[in-house]
């Protein structure tokens, strides 16, 4: 996907031919069970190693090869939902609660951020805004974010700050499906069990997105990946106006629509990579792209704070960044903060063992 001047109108305008998701696609399934991630005893030495490329030169996709492996390398994340999920233990929060629902009375950005360097993560994916509709940041495109809330902090401008200070990548995550600002703008929502198909946005929640995208990626300085979720219900047309949209602004960041196309990246959502190792070369429309993966789940059962959610064994998750590193993706562990703002003292001990453990 080399980056090209082009309307969004053309975008909308355009068939569908050209960008429908490959066959072989990159949508991975599958639950993460135990029994697939082999022995407990496995440890990371010599983990990291790349598949031979099968296909000649750079490939076709946006990013050098010199930058994707740069991403590569990185190897273990940290992801943060936090939000108005946070305070109903809800993935998919209605988004009908009043924004001063969300109010953090001991918020510490710091303390996340410092958390995912002493763990040895090398950077961070923070939920900018969820299924609920809640934004960290005072937007001016709806009265739902932290300006109306019981704790009016810029999240989003607070853990860019924190990265800087603490030598962490930032990211940010953003979510097409909006409970809260969608439905009154025209979008229509999946089914609670039917996934995404038959779901469609209007160009009127369409604006609403890239007036939103455009206050994320040009107003709190560069970001090393910009996570954009459930990017289906968007339609193709806006998916890939929207993917060279968010290239223009941040060229210098991997981008991931989890599981869609155009992606810079393949989405292991509670799932891992074959045993065989990650497929990174795929073929689209004829032409040869490079897609690194990352695996993305949560240190316990629950994306967003539950409380009484324990975090997965230490062997559990020792196994969780042994498989993923050997299979030849990225895992990018959830560890969400409590209704305080905290991240608490035991997922942090866990952390710190994995580390230890993992020798890194």
């Amino acid at each position: 996907m080399r980056k090209r001047d082009i309307s969004r109108r053309r975008f909308l305008t355009r068939g569908t031919q050209g960008v429908a998701l490959a066959a072989a696609g990159l949508m991975a399934s599958g639950p993460l069970a135990a029994n697939a991630f082999g022995s407990m005893n496995e440890r990371p030495e010599g983990l990291g190693s790349r598949t031979q490329a099968s296909c000649p030169g750079e490939g076709a996709q946006r990013l050098s090869l010199t930058k994707l492996h740069a991403w590569e390398d990185m190897g273990y994340g940290m992801f943060i939902h936090f939000g108005m999920g946070t305070y109903f233990g809800l993935e998919w929060g209605k988004g009908d609660a009043p924004a001063s629902t969300y109010n953090p009375d001991k918020l510490d950005v710091d303390q996340w951020v410092q958390i995912a360097r002493d763990a040895g993560m090398k950077y961070i994916v923070l939920t900018a805004k969820h299924a609920s509709g809640f934004c960290l940041w005072p937007t001016r495109h709806t009265d739902y974010n932290v300006t109306n809330s019981g704790n009016k902090t810029d999240v989003v401008k607070a853990f860019i700050l924190a990265c800087g200070r603490r030598g962490i990548l930032p990211c940010l995550y953003y979510g097409s499906r909006d409970n809260h600002n969608g439905p009154p703008r025209g979008c229509q929502m999946p089914k609670p069990r039917g996934g995404d198909e038959g779901t469609y946005t209007t160009s009127l929640y369409q604006d609403f997105v890239t007036a939103q995208m455009n206050e994320l990626l040009t107003e709190y300085g560069p970001l090393t990946e910009c996570w954009v979720d459930r990017p289906s219900l968007l339609g193709q047309g806006y998916r890939t106006y929207i993917y060279n949209h968010i290239a223009g602004l941040q060229p210098d960041s991997v981008i991931m629509l989890n599981h869609g196309w155009p992606s810079d990246l393949i989405s292991f959502e509670r799932s891992m990579p074959p045993v065989s190792g990650l497929m990174k070369w795929r073929e689209f429309d004829g032409k040869c792209y490079y897609v690194p993966g990352e695996v993305n789940t949560p240190i316990g059962k629950h994306w967003f704070y539950v409380e009484g959610d324990h975090p997965l064994s230490d062997q559990e998750l020792l196994n969780l960044y042994v498989q993923a590193r050997r299979r030849g993706a990225n895992l990018l562990l959830d560890v969400p903060p409590n209704e305080h703002g905290l991240i608490s003292d035991e997922y942090r001990e866990a952390l710190m063992r994995l580390r230890r453990n993992a020798k890194l």
